[in-house]
């Protein structure tokens, strides 16, 4: 029964099982469809959930962004506003001279320019400093105004270096700007002291050096009647022929040591020193003391325009304008002494050499950047050329109007008029080779013209052609060898004098050769054109005077040839000129001779007994080269 039982129970287990798993089958798709859809469901409420986050991120960074943004125009305004006590500190205790006075001044003019930023901007906590700094920068003007006046007052103190305190106010040259940017009032009450200070302080120093730099000028300087036509009897020896005292080594037509003026190293050598010349018994012609005077005046101007531009923070037109109210009066004085002296100056010399040394000057100035000079530069080379023209105008005048009659005993040596004008020609050209100008030369073209005329106006005083042209060879090549020692050797002048020097000379050989052997040259001159036209035949005409000529010449030509060369040295003061024109009279004498041997030579003279008598040419020439002088 128990088996029965067991086997009843297994059997109503297994139909039971199989009943529900026919209804487990059945529900299966129905639970899988609810169950996706729950999912689906709360993937939905997942990804709402999501685009929620999301959007409160964004809400929280923009807010975050902002909050930042805010604590940092928060931070630079109060940054800006609060007035530390460092800066407190040090406006109100430490000296304007200390390094941290200099740094907090400069906090203190950020600051005030950050408060006036954003009261513009309407900042309501800007009220709660400015009480405060303007007492601050009221502190730092009252300061920075009793320092920079005691610096300028220290200039009115004598024999003080201005350069000293010039530097000091460069080195704190942020407040002036402080000044200008906070109390402008301030600020042009330092400047029109300043102006009116240094002003006085260099009109002062300028007029005493002046005055003293004009006590160590040459005693002796050029007159209105020191020309270059001027008769040598004048009461003063213009060319200083005698022994010059070392007091008065200024000449007027020689230029000397005086171009070294106008060198590199002289240019912008230390400036006079007045007592210490004086002391020493030291004079100086004008042109050194208008260099010293107006480099002195260059130096300090240039170191003054850039001071002004610096420290006054101006440029351009204000700063010429500055500049001129500072150093104007200085620049008028000056002038006006200037124009004074040449009213009386007649030395050409000095005049030109005060020309290049203003045009010198102008260049350093404007290699230096300051263009504040430039109408001072013009002004005074108003001055300095209608005074030079019309001194050059004024010596060519007194050439043109010389009489040679009244020049007393002439001789054939140079004259010295030529000398004079070969000297003052020569040292004006080579002092306008270093910067042209073309007025110069045309004036020198005029005087050397004058020159020219009055040579051959003294030459016709003389009776004979041989002594008018030694007089004319002599001021010729002296004029020359003067001007080639300073003028380029293609300059006009030069090249002028040369040619007429070459021609002179050549007629002069032939006025020498003419009383010994003009029978010889007159005959080669006739044979010559006979041949020339074709009428040679006519030579045997001439075998009586041909003979005449062979056996003359034979005879004395060694003797002549001797006594013109002793006649050409005994003519002419430039021992060099008369070995060379020996010269040129030999080589013209050869050349006749072979001449007279080609027209010897011709079919109707060749059977000439007396053609055996010819010396020969290079005979001739080995005795001519034993007459030539050796030096």
């Amino acid at each position: 029964m128990a088996a029965a039982a067991t086997m009843a129970a297994a059997a109503r287990e297994l139909v039971l099982r199989s009943g529900a798993s026919d209804m487990e089958e059945e529900e299966g798709p129905l639970r899988m469809e609810q169950m996706l859809g729950a999912f689906q469901s709360d993937l939905s409420s997942i990804s709402s959930e999501i685009r929620t986050l999301q959007e409160q991120s964004g809400a929280m960074n923009i807010r975050l962004r902002n909050r930042q943004a805010v604590r940092g125009k928060l931070g630079e305004l109060v940054d800006g506003l609060v007035v530390p006590s460092a800066l407190v500190t040090a406006i109100l205790e430490a000296p304007v001279t200390e390094p941290r006075f200099l740094e907090q001044l400069q906090e203190l003019d950020a600051k005030a320019a950050a408060v006036r930023e954003q009261e513009a901007r309407g900042t309501a906590a800007c009220a709660d400093v400015r009480g405060v700094l303007d007492r601050l920068r009221v502190k730092a003007v009252t300061k920075i105004r009793e320092f920079i006046l005691q610096k300028i007052y220290s200039f009115r103190k004598p024999m003080t270096n201005y350069q000293i305190p010039q530097t000091a106010l460069l080195k704190y040259r942020f407040f002036y700007q402080f000044l200008l940017g906070n109390e402008r009032a301030t600020a042009k009450e330092v400047r029109d002291e300043y102006v009116e200070t240094l002003s006085k302080m260099y009109l002062s120093y300028y007029r005493s050096y002046l005055g003293r730099l004009m006590k160590v000028q040459y005693e002796e300087v050029a007159e209105k009647d020191d020309l270059m036509g001027v008769e040598d009897t004048a009461k003063k020896d213009i060319l200083q022929l005698r022994t010059p005292s070392l007091r008065s080594r200024n000449t007027i037509f020689t230029l000397g040591t005086r171009g070294s003026v106008i060198s590199p190293t002289e240019l912008e050598a230390p400036i006079l020193v007045p007592h210490t010349a004086q002391r020493g018994e030291q004079r100086y012609p004008f042109e050194a003391l208008f260099r010293s005077q107006h480099y002195a005046l260059l130096d300090n101007s240039c170191r003054e325009y850039l001071f002004i531009c610096e420290f006054f923070v101006v440029s351009g037109p204000a700063a010429h304008d500055l500049f001129h109210a500072v150093m104007g009066r200085t620049l008028s004085m000056t002038l006006k002494h200037l124009e004074s002296y040449l009213a009386d100056c007649y030395d050409a010399i000095a005049v030109f050499l005060c020309i290049h040394i203003v045009l010198r000057f102008r260049n350093i100035a404007a290699k230096r950047d300051v263009p504040a000079l430039d109408r001072y530069w013009e002004q005074v080379l108003a001055l300095l050329w209608p005074r030079f023209e019309l001194i050059l105008e004024m010596n060519v005048q007194s050439v043109r109007s010389t009489d040679p009659q009244r020049l007393g005993g002439l001789d054939t040596r140079p004259h010295y008029i030529t000398r004079r004008y070969a000297e003052f020609s020569s040292a004006l050209v080579s002092i306008n080779q270093t910067i042209p100008n073309e007025r110069t030369m045309q004036l020198l073209g005029q005087l050397q013209v004058e020159v020219e005329n009055f040579v051959l106006r003294v030459a016709a005083e003389f009776s004979s052609r041989k002594e008018q042209l030694v007089f004319l060879i002599n001021n010729y090549d002296m004029m020359l060898g003067v001007l080639m020692e300073r003028a380029a050797d293609d300059s006009k002048e030069v090249e002028s004098f040369q040619q007429l020097l070459n021609a002179r000379t050549q007629e002069f050989i032939e006025e020498l050769l003419s009383p010994p052997f003009g029978g010889l040259v007159a005959f080669v001159k006739e044979a010559e054109a006979l041949i020339e036209r074709g009428q040679a035949e006519r030579l045997r005409g001439e075998e009586a005077r041909v003979t005449q000529l062979i056996r003359g010449f034979g005879s004395s030509w060694k003797s002549s040839v001797e006594s013109l060369s002793q006649d050409v040295m005994r003519s002419f003061t430039n021992f060099r000129n008369g070995t060379s024109i020996i010269q040129g009279a030999l080589t013209q004498l050869i050349q006749l001779y072979h001449r007279f041997h080609r027209v010897l030579s011709q079919p109707q003279l060749r059977a000439l007994p007396a053609r055996a008598e010819l010396i020969n040419i290079h005979h001739l020439m080995v005795e001519l080269k034993k007459h030539k002088p050796n030096f």
